[in-house]
C-alpha cells in the first residue's frame, strides 16, 4: 500500500437541489408562517419587558 492512500476520503459532493416552484397553496401558508412568526416575536418583546408573572415572596407549604 502506498502512503498516499492513507486517511480520510473526501465525501462525494451532493447534487444541487432543483428549486421547484411553489403553487398558490405553499404560498399562502409560507406567508401565514411568516406573520405568525412575527406576531410571536412581538409578544416575546413585550413579554421580556416586564418582570415575572408570579407574586413572589414567602412559599407556604402545606404542614403546621
Amino acid at each position: 500500500m502506498s502512503g498516499r492512500e492513507g486517511g480520510k476520503k473526501k465525501p462525494l459532493k451532493a447534487p444541487k437541489k432543483q428549486s421547484k416552484d411553489l403553487d398558490d397553496d405553499e404560498m399562502a401558508f409560507k406567508q401565514k408562517q411568516k406573520e405568525e412568526q412575527k406576531a410571536m416575536e412581538a409578544m416575546k418583546a413585550k413579554a421580556s419587558g416586564k418582570g415575572p408573572l408570579t407574586g413572589g415572596g414567602i412559599k407556604k407549604s402545606g404542614k403546621k
